[in-house]
């Protein structure tokens, strides 16, 4: 798939309001910016749909081609491009304690199986934390080209966005189960973030949406145009059903947000994907400056902003007497220029090894143009 400018600027949307919401790190951004930095934990779940859309459309159309993904391949590529930069962060973490963002940090095993969002003990150990989003993206990438691989053998489009929904729909009533237990029992922990944020069971929507919107574009092409004419439409409606969302998470950890607030957050979120990937649309007629460059760099910076966040508030702030906005000016340079460097140092480097070394071991761009 091309690269496409509203896909990027969505991109840099989720990286920089993820990054304000972990602005807590540090204190916060004040209070005449808590509107702008309380929500930010949905950038997220951006990251999340646009993930289903463009994993699900790459392979969801090499079987509508009738031909089967090479699993091996898929996993290489995505091992290289998750844990390279991964791996250098997670030392950081273990090496230099002084560097954490808060004292407790859960076992290397956890971080090394992806499954910290399982059975992390976030009251003593929430250093490196928003690693959860990563575990589920792992999950999803384990699990999703199999079931897809399955269904396309017996099952037309329309019976994968059923299943979807049916998934969907599984998530509302499992979510509203643990939340009335855990409600009625008040156990001891913060059980809202264990039981419900972090478990990947609980945090399917975003990727589903984002499944099913590459469901229609790969086997209802002609759908999918007639939605991209309507590009401006589907911005609109996708801000109002956020909107929404924001609404019915004004209470975060309430039950109306847990139970139907998710998939109405994933379906406002599908809405702008969409919307941003039609060229004559607002959001992606053309590109903004630097948006491509922040969304390249986008995956080293969530890894590395809460570590740069913690050494700029412990070495640097106590020497630069400023006010707010000048000290937060600080806060992004540092957070910009670590992130960058991981990327530069560590991403791109593990992308060109990734496809060096891919045709050594059967997998790679030679393998893919022989299949093809």
């Amino acid at each position: 798939m091309p690269r496409l400018p509203g896909l990027d600027l969505l991109r840099c949307i989720a990286i920089v309001w993820v990054m304000l919401f972990h602005s807590f790190v540090v204190g916060g951004l004040g209070p005449d910016f808590e509107w702008l930095s309380r929500f930010g934990w949905m950038g997220v779940d951006i990251f999340f749909v646009l993930s289903g859309f463009l994993i699900g459309s790459q392979l969801l159309r090499t079987l509508q081609q009738a031909r089967t993904p090479s699993l091996s391949d898929f996993y290489w590529r995505r091992a290289w491009r998750i844990l390279p930069a991964y791996a250098v962060v997670l030392a950081l973490y273990l090496a230099f304690p002084a560097l954490r963002e808060a004292p407790g940090l859960e076992a290397a095993w956890q971080f090394a199986t992806f499954t910290l969002n399982l059975f992390i003990d976030y009251g003593s150990h929430q250093a490196f934390s928003h690693a959860w989003s990563l575990c589920v993206e792992e999950h999803f990438y384990l699990l999703f080209p199999l079931i897809a691989i399955g269904l396309s053998r017996r099952a037309r489009a329309v019976h994968v966005v059923a299943v979807c929904v049916a998934l969907v729909l599984g998530g509302v009533a499992l979510r509203a189960g643990i939340w009335l237990h855990n409600d009625a029992a008040q156990p001891e922990r913060p059980w809202f973030i264990e039981d419900l944020y972090y478990p990947t069971w609980a945090r399917l929507d975003g990727l589903l949406a984002g499944v099913v919107l590459a469901t229609t574009s790969v086997y209802r092409p002609a759908l999918w145009a007639r939605l991209q004419a309507q590009a401006d439409k589907l911005l609109l409606a996708g801000l109002a059903i956020t909107g929404l969302a924001l609404w019915l998470f004004r209470q975060r950890t309430g039950l109306l947000a847990n139970t139907v607030g998710w998939p109405v957050l994933s379906t406002g979120l599908a809405l702008l994907v969409l919307s941003a990937t039609a060229p004559q649309g607002w959001l992606g007629r053309r590109a903004v400056p630097g948006a491509a460059w922040l969304a390249g760099i986008s995956y080293s910076l969530y890894l590395s902003h809460k570590l740069v966040m913690h050494a700029v508030q412990q070495w640097l702030a106590p020497l630069l007497p400023w006010p707010g906005v000048a000290l937060f000016a600080v806060y992004a340079v540092a957070i910009v220029a670590a992130g960058a460097a991981l990327h530069c140092a560590v991403e791109r480097p593990g992308l060109r090894w990734r496809d060096r070394l891919g045709p050594l071991v059967g997998t790679g761009p030679q393998r893919r143009r022989a299949a093809g």
